[in-house]
């Protein structure tokens, strides 16, 4: 079976026993490690893998094809995507101060992006000025040799962006969480709707429950793939990312995505579509 999911820590994590045969009765994975920019375009383009990891903001493109699994995925609390600028001491961050500007973004179709659409909406006047999308390692060096003038993060950027100099404008997973009162949906795993998505699901749910039953055994899958993290930074990035929503996304889950995507698909930010579609 063919599946692609990114190199960060908390895919490896939850895909470590399947990859590598420990799950019984699940077939043999053809793994292709890529960013998430890359797997929402072959998602909606119908022309990826049958197994893949990609953006919440991205599955009203795909759901025709690609059916949501209820596990594997990236959603919780305190784990929202941050902007972050350039460490200025002088002021103090300041959403008027996006007005105009370029900002670099991991991904057009990610929920981050679609979470600063909506924030940026009743934040910046006159919005923000042009979008640069880029491989989401880029945006922090950037930001900080000042070849864009804001970013937007994700991952283990929540950790590390202090020794790049910067400053974080906004938190928009408190912002969401603070205006909905629920969790933050970040990465879905979908499969195509022509496959026994019942099984894939209990695969996945097994491999997950294996990586925390045994979490020595994955360290070195991870570390090899994590682009010269820390092992400390790993391991934080993991416990933030994988949760009880990664073992199965339960009511609310259900409720957090479509609340972020009904209401993007009421504000013109994403195609209207059968909320139906998402169970």
């Amino acid at each position: 079976m063919n599946i692609a999911f990114s190199p960060c820590p908390n895919d490896t994590f939850v895909f470590h026993a399947w990859t590598h045969g420990l799950i019984e009765g699940a077939p043999e994975l053809d793994v292709t490690y890529a960013d998430i920019d890359i797997t929402n375009n072959w998602a909606a383009q119908s022309q990826g893998p049958e197994v893949m990891k990609i953006s919440y903001a991205a599955l009203p493109w795909v759901l025709s094809d690609y059916k949501l699994l209820s596990c594997g995925g990236a959603l919780g609390r305190g784990c929202g995507p941050l902007v972050l600028t350039q460490n200025s001491e002088r002021e103090a961050p300041n959403p008027f101060s996006l007005s105009g500007k370029r900002v670099a973004v991991p991904s057009e179709r990610s929920t981050a992006y679609l979470l600063f659409r909506l924030w940026a909406a009743k934040h910046v006047p006159g919005g923000v000025g042009e979008i640069i999308v880029m491989p989401f390692h880029e945006i922090m060096p950037a930001v900080r040799d000042g070849q864009i003038d804001a970013g937007l993060v994700i991952h283990e950027a929540r950790f590390t962006y202090p020794t790049y100099g910067l400053s974080m404008l906004t938190d928009l997973g408190s912002w969401w969480e603070s205006d909905t009162g629920l969790p933050i949906p970040l990465g879905a795993i979908i499969a195509k709707r022509s496959l026994d998505t019942d099984a894939i699901t209990e695969w996945i749910r097994a491999s997950v429950k294996y990586a925390w039953a045994h979490p020595a055994e994955s360290r070195s899958y991870i570390m090899m793939h994590a682009q010269e993290l820390s092992p400390d930074v790993a391991e934080s990035h993991i416990d933030l990312y994988v949760n009880e929503f990664t073992a199965d996304l339960g009511e609310d889950g259900y409720a957090a995505i479509t609340a972020l995507l009904g209401r993007a698909a009421e504000e013109g930010l994403v195609p209207s579509f059968d909320l139906s579609l998402l169970r």
